[in-house]
């Protein structure tokens, strides 16, 4: 079994910045990569940025400058931090952990349970 545990959000400040975490384990052979989503109320999930190795990273273009993901080197823990918030980044956040439970199978995803940020005066 894989467990994927969220962490961090909540309010924040227009302007402000938070971090979220994403932690990964249970028995697997590798996490093949991180990716991080959100959805808005009302908007499909969208994509908000991924890592499959340190170092390998791409963003939305909506985040793209005022975010970093980061992570160890197993990927086991990986986070996104948000700079420079906007009314428009409030939505649900996902991680999503792409993993291979054996060195024969492809990658499968494992869901976060999701965090909600909020960006308000």
């Amino acid at each position: 079994q894989v467990q994927v545990v969220q962490s961090g959000g909540g309010l924040v400040q227009p302007g402000g910045s938070l971090s979220l975490s994403c932690e990964v384990s249970g028995r697997f052979y590798i996490v093949f990569a991180m990716d991080w989503y959100r959805q808005a109320p009302g908007q499909e999930r969208e994509l908000v940025a991924s890592i499959t190795k340190p170092g390998a990273t791409d963003y939305a273009d909506s985040v793209k400058g005022r975010s970093t993901i980061h992570g160890d080197v197993a990927l086991k823990t990986v986070n996104l931090e948000l700079n420079n918030l906007k009314p428009e980044d409030t939505a649900v956040y996902y991680c999503n952990a792409r993993v291979r439970r054996t060195a024969l199978e492809s990658p499968s995803d494992n869901w976060g349970q999701g965090t909600q940020v909020t960006v308000s005066s």
